[in-house]
């Protein structure tokens, strides 16, 4: 079994999503997110690292997953979201945790099946693949689906890792 931190960042709300994956099976763990208030820019951002680095210490993750920063009509928020990416893969690289990233429309295809999908069709799916008993958060099912993504990349690795092995064993 592998524990997966899946990360949706953002300047005031960094969204949190955890699952265990065993194979091809995935289960809900935990999710939220992490609220800064208002105030300077770096204190947010160590809000952000301080938070992750909680979060990482409470659930033992073995991998995070992040969420690219696309590039916005506005140059400053997708700097800021850079920032706040930044804060959070520190935060996993400190604690040894291994990052992988993706961007918005991998994850939206691997949870939804369509990269143009909307914030409410992720959060719909997320609820039926993880069998959630309620809808969490915008951000929170955003972190479960980049979770839910990278389960999905690291099992479809794995299985052509052992097609290949066994291709070359037969050689």
């Amino acid at each position: 079994m592998i524990r997966i931190l899946g990360i949706d960042p953002g300047s005031r709300v960094t969204g949190y999503g955890i699952i265990d994956q065993s194979g091809q099976k995935i289960s809900y763990v935990a999710s939220g997110c992490i609220r800064t208030r208002g105030g300077a820019l770096a204190d947010r951002l160590g809000i952000i690292f301080a938070g992750v680095r909680e979060i990482i210490e409470q659930y033992t993750p073995n991998e995070m997953a992040i969420e690219r920063v696309f590039m916005n009509k506005n140059a400053d928020s997708a700097l800021k979201l850079g920032q706040a990416r930044g804060a959070a893969i520190c935060a996993s690289v400190h604690s040894d945790v291994p990052v992988d990233e993706y961007a918005a429309r991998e994850i939206k295809q691997a949870v939804v099946g369509k990269g143009g999908a909307s914030k409410e069709q992720v959060q719909h799916m997320v609820c039926v693949l993880l069998a959630l008993p309620a809808t969490p958060s915008a951000d929170a099912a955003d972190a479960l689906g980049v979770a839910v993504c990278h389960g999905h990349q690291r099992e479809t690795r794995r299985r052509m890792a052992n097609s290949q092995a066994q291709r070359e064993a037969m050689l």
